[in-house]
């Protein structure tokens, strides 16, 4: 089984970057930019030695996996509140990994006995549900991979036919999204609010990155003289984002916008990179290789933002880390080793939002939730949506993408409808959902340009 995040893999340059120590390990690093973090150890279950943060929501809510037991036993987890809770797996079940969170804390994964034979799962208020799976299809190789606010659920199911193909699961009924032309296997990966959906799927050619909206499965096509992508993110302004190879075979990190697929490069030194996620900012985190160290590629976490990639480095005396999530307050979320620790669940956090952060989340967002409950309904329609933010642009070819970048800045004005019905839900008596609304916003500062 391939799983859906990528672990831990190369590349190590700590460039432009100032590595503060503090007490409990927590290391400022101050970019190029002048934008500084702080990145702390989220560690692990108990028993555990190796954890991955996968997603993190407006609230500050970090999701993803921990062992339990050596490297043998993986449960999901959520960190809220400065602790790491175990969120388990399905009855009988040996693993379970969480992928995605959304802004009301509901939490999609995957859960089984062992290697390809896992099922898509929800979790939300210490209960976990398995998802159905496709028509006729088996209990193998199953799961989610994302879930907006919408409380529609996207990731991989296993067909009447035996292959495995892309998921939309909306309403209580689990969708077929196909694959490309040529193709008979597909994964989606992303959902942005307004139901458009990522991924990758093999054509006649390889496998290409994909946007299936309007019921429609496009092919984002590659770099030029790649033959293979993937998109991994989607923001609420359809920008997309993963890797593609180039015409030298490596593979790099894109931002696809306005049907235009933008190499982002790598870090000093580097030859690999891949991106994980993009905010409603623009702002997109991944991982990329660095200048080899004694024969070794040290992979560092990524922050791409303003035509700057970022070398986010690692916890005090790591050597690689990779960055999976990052919300819109600029928190991201990933992995880094340290010394005596094969990888730990990391948190990076812009010094903007030391003070704004309280326990449990964000003061604004939950004084902003607490607004929402009276107002917002179904087919909302989001005036003013504002996403005058700066298109990240490679710096291999700055002239083009400076120009892109220049068009991009410019505010884009209008209303947004949202596509959503009555009853987003799965068919599992017990299983609070949340009504159908308008998407969590985030607070004002996610939209300052």
């Amino acid at each position: 089984m391939e799983l859906p995040c990528k672990l831990i893999s190369r590349g190590l340059h700590v460039g432009r970057i100032l590595i503060l120590l503090t007490l409990l390990c927590v290391t400022a690093l101050q970019p190029a930019f002048g934008q500084s973090f702080t990145v702390k150890d989220l560690g692990t279950l108990p028993g555990g030695i190796f954890s991955v943060a996968r997603g993190i929501n407006e609230h500050g809510q970090v999701v993803g996996f921990s062992e339990t037991n050596g490297l043998s036993q993986s449960h999901a987890f959520l960190f809220e509140n400065g602790a790491m809770v175990d969120l388990g797996t399905l009855p009988g079940a040996d693993f379970g990994e969480a992928t995605g969170i959304n802004n009301r804390g509901q939490v999609v994964g995957f859960s089984g006995r062992i290697v390809r034979f896992e099922f898509a799962v929800f979790f939300e208020d210490g209960v976990i549900v398995k998802l159905p799976t496709l028509p006729g299809g088996g209990n193998n190789n199953n799961l989610a991979t994302a879930i907006n606010d919408l409380g529609q659920v996207v990731g991989q199911a296993t067909t009447a036919g035996g292959d495995s193909h892309a998921f939309l699961f909306k309403r209580g009924v689990m969708v077929d999204l196909g694959t490309l032309p040529g193709g008979n296997f597909s994964r989606a990966t992303g959902i942005n609010d307004l139901g458009q959906v990522v991924g990758f799927s093999t054509t006649a050619s390889g496998e290409h990155a994909f946007l299936f909206d309007d019921g429609v499965m496009v092919d984002l096509g590659t770099l030029p003289g790649g033959n293979f992508s993937r998109a991994f993110g989607i923001n609420n302004r359809g920008q997309v984002v993963g890797e593609s190879t180039i015409a030298s075979g490596d593979l790099h990190a894109f931002l696809f916008d306005d049907g235009v697929m933008v190499d982002l490069g790598t870090l000093p030194g580097g030859t690999f990179s891949t991106a994980a996620a993009i905010n409603d900012r623009g702002q997109v985190v991944g991982t990329s290789s660095t200048a080899n160290t004694a024969n070794l590629s040290r992979d560092h976490a990524f922050l791409f933002e303003n035509g700057v990639m970022v070398d986010l480095g690692t916890l005090p005396g790591g050597d690689v880390s990779e960055a999976l999530g990052i919300n819109n307050h600029g928190e991201i979320v990933g992995s880094s080793d340290a010394p005596n620790a094969l990888g730990h669940a990391t948190l990076w956090t812009p010094a903007h939002e030391q003070s704004e952060h309280k326990e449990g989340g964000h003061q604004s967002d939950r004084d902003e939730g607490a607004q929402q409950q009276d107002s917002l309904s179904c087919s909302a329609d989001l005036a003013g949506f504002n996403d005058a933010l700066a298109l990240p642009y490679s710096l291999a070819s700055s002239s083009k993408l400076r120009a892109l970048a220049g068009s991009a800045a410019k505010p884009r004005t209008g209303s947004v409808k949202h596509r959503c019905a009555q009853g987003d839900r799965p068919e599992t008596s017990g299983l609070a959902w949340p009504e159908c609304t308008a998407p969590y916003h985030s607070h004002p500062s996610a939209n300052a340009a």
